[in-house]
C-alpha cells in the first residue's frame, strides 16, 4: 500500500529511543524525509546514520532539551517547513500524589504536556500558512484508566486528550488533521523499569516482573513497531478524513473493564 510519503517529511520529538526511534524506522521505511528531535546527540546521530543508509532518506537531527528557553523556537528554525508533527518527547513520573511532589510534577508536565502544547501552537502556524499539516500526539492509556499510583500521568494525559479533541475539532478548517493515540504497555526501556517497580510494590520481588508482564494481553507489552505502523496510517493521505479523535491501541486493556 503506498502511504504517500515520498517528498513529506516528518518531525519527531523524543526521538532516539523507544516509540520515538520506533516511529522514526516505520516512517523512514515509507519514504517519509525526517527532522529528529531528542537530547541524546550521539543516539541520534547513529540512528539517522541507520535510516539514510537502509531507506535512502534524508534524515536531519537536532539535540536538544526542549524545556529550556528558546527551545520551541529553535525547532521551528530546524523543521518548521515539515508536513507532519508526531509529539512524542517526555515521560511522566509514576507515583501517588504524596510521592510525586511538586518539582517533580511541574518538570514532568514541562516537556509532556506544555511540551505538545507549545510545539504543536508553532507548528500549526506554520502548516495553517501552508494549508496543510498532520499533528499527531502520543499520549497513553493512562488517560482513560485512571490510575492512583499514576496521578501525574493519567492527570497529564487526559489533559493532553482534551487538547488534542478540542484543536483537532475544528483543525481541517485550516487544512490540518490533529489526531491523538493512545498506546498501552510498550516493550521499551521504561515499561521494563515500571513494571520492577509495580513488582516491589505488589509482590515484593522487582525479580518478579515477569508475573505482571504475562497478564497483558498476549502475555507481553506491544512492540514499538506496533504502536509506529499506526501512526505512519494516520499520517498518510489514506487517512484523510480523521481528526479530532483518539485511538487507543492496547490489546483491549482499555476496553476490559467488567461489572462482574
Amino acid at each position: 500500500m503506498d502511504m504517500g510519503f515520498a517528498g513529506r517529511r516528518a518531525l519527531i520529538t523524543g526521538a532516539s529511543q523507544g516509540i520515538g526511534e520506533g516511529l522514526a524506522r516505520s516512517f523512514a521505511s515509507e519514504g517519509c524525509d525526517l527532522s529528529l528531535v531528542a537530547r541524546s546527540a550521539e543516539k541520534l546521530e547513529a540512528l539517522a546514520g541507520e535510516l539514510r543508509s537502509a531507506h535512502g532518506v534524508k534524515v536531519d537531527v537536532l539535540s536538544l532539551d526542549m524545556t529550556k528557553a528558546g527551545a520551541i523556537g529553535d525547532i521551528i528554525a530546524f523543521a518548521g517547513h515539515a508536513d507532519i508533527l508526531v509529539n512524542n518527547a517526555g515521560a511522566i513520573p509514576t507515583g501517588t500524589l504524596w510521592e510525586v511532589d511538586e518539582d517533580a510534577w511541574r518538570s514532568g508536565w514541562e516537556l509532556k504536556v506544555f511540551g505538545y502544547i507549545n510545539l504543536t501552537r508553532a507548528m500549526y502556524a506554520e502548516m495553517k500558512a501552508r494549508g496543510r499539516g498532520v499533528i499527531l500526539n502520543n499520549i497513553g492509556n493512562g488517560a482513560q484508566n485512571f490510575d492512583f499510583n499514576y496521578i501525574a500521568g493519567t492527570t497529564g494525559n487526559a489533559a493532553l486528550m482534551a487538547f488534542t479533541c478540542a484543536l483537532g475539532g475544528r483543525s481541517l478548517e485550516d487544512g490540518i488533521r490533529v489526531v491523538g493515540v493512545n498506546p498501552g504497555p510498550v516493550a521499551t526501556e521504561r515499561i521494563a523499569r515500571v513494571l520492577k517497580g509495580h513488582a516491589v510494590r505488589l509482590l515484593g520481588d522487582e525479580a518478579r516482573s515477569g508475573e505482571l508482564l504475562a497478564r497483558y494481553p498476549l502475555g507481553r507489552a506491544a512492540t514499538a513497531a506496533e504502536i509506529a505502523d499506526l501512526f505512519v496510517y494516520l499520517a498518510s493521505s489514506r487517512s484523510n478524513y480523521t481528526t479530532g479523535t483518539i485511538i487507543t491501541v492496547d490489546g483491549g486493556i482499555t476496553s476490559k473493564r467488567s461489572v462482574a
